[in-house]
């Protein structure tokens, strides 16, 4: 599929895919523009490690903690977390509806020695195809797409009764506003200019409506901020000013 054919979805943005597709061949450089991912990987990881073996009663400390787990990572640019999780032992399943960033994902995955399907589509076209997952990462993805909604139904319709989805995302407040779109993108020059939109950040109240008409029950919440004096992210449970990551299940069958 070409970026062209991906403008059709409802939830891909035509800006949005040429936006990223400009930046794919930068996602693995550590220093680059994708630096804040990079340094935003590891408590993400962490949470993610934990919370499905905690679900799935899996022990965290094993060496592949996640494996034969089947996981979809939406949005998965490049595969920063993708990669590190195919490690882990999960069976992964990572789509973007930007080609160039899937075809730097696969070349770097085939370097990496991971074997990892990576696809250009949505999630609702993986849905048309009945395809459905253990686990469902929605990770920094709905504060770009069009109709949240949507995204977000099509998202829970390819999860497994009794799986887990996992949204992270930003939330849309004047200390966001100050630090993770102006002061990110304008001041520290972390992030290119233009790289969010402040007015499609979510409200965890949002998030909640939009998790509801998925079909989904929100299980847990929690903030993710950055200490500057370290120059690291942690898990921050009651600070949902800025970022923060939701986990939600689907009830199981009957």
């Amino acid at each position: 599929m070409s970026d062209a054919s991906a403008k059709t979805s409802r939830t891909a943005n035509a800006e949005e895919i040429a936006r990223f597709s400009a930046m794919a061949e930068k996602w693995w450089d550590p220093n680059g523009v994708m630096k804040p991912l990079h340094r935003f990987n590891p408590v993400r990881l962490q949470l993610l490690r934990d919370n499905i073996c905690a679900h799935l009663d899996r022990d965290p400390n094993q060496v592949e903690p996640l494996k034969g787990i089947e996981i979809i990572d939406i949005g998965c640019g490049a595969g920063l977390l993708s990669e590190p999780l195919a490690r882990m032992g999960a069976k992964m399943t990572s789509i973007d509806a930007a080609e160039n960033n899937i075809e730097v994902a696969k070349v770097h995955a085939a370097q990496s020695g991971l074997e990892i399907d990576y696809r250009c589509c949505t999630p609702e076209m993986l849905a048309d195809e009945g395809k459905q997952f253990d686990i469902v990462l929605n990770m920094e993805v709905i504060e770009h797409v069009d109709d949240p909604q949507f995204f977000m139904q099509a998202c829970a319709s390819v999860l497994k009764p009794g799986g887990l989805m996992f949204v992270a995302t930003l939330n849309r407040t004047i200390k966001s506003l100050a630090l993770a779109k102006i002061g990110a993108e304008y001041i520290l020059r972390w992030l290119p200019a233009g790289t969010h939109d402040w007015r499609k950040f979510v409200k965890p109240s949002e998030m909640s409506v939009y998790l509801r008409g998925a079909g989904l029950e929100m299980t847990d919440i929690t903030g993710v901020a950055y200490n500057p004096i370290n120059d690291k992210w942690y898990p921050a449970p009651r600070d949902l000013d800025v970022n923060y990551m939701v986990i939600a299940r689907k009830p199981a069958a009957a």
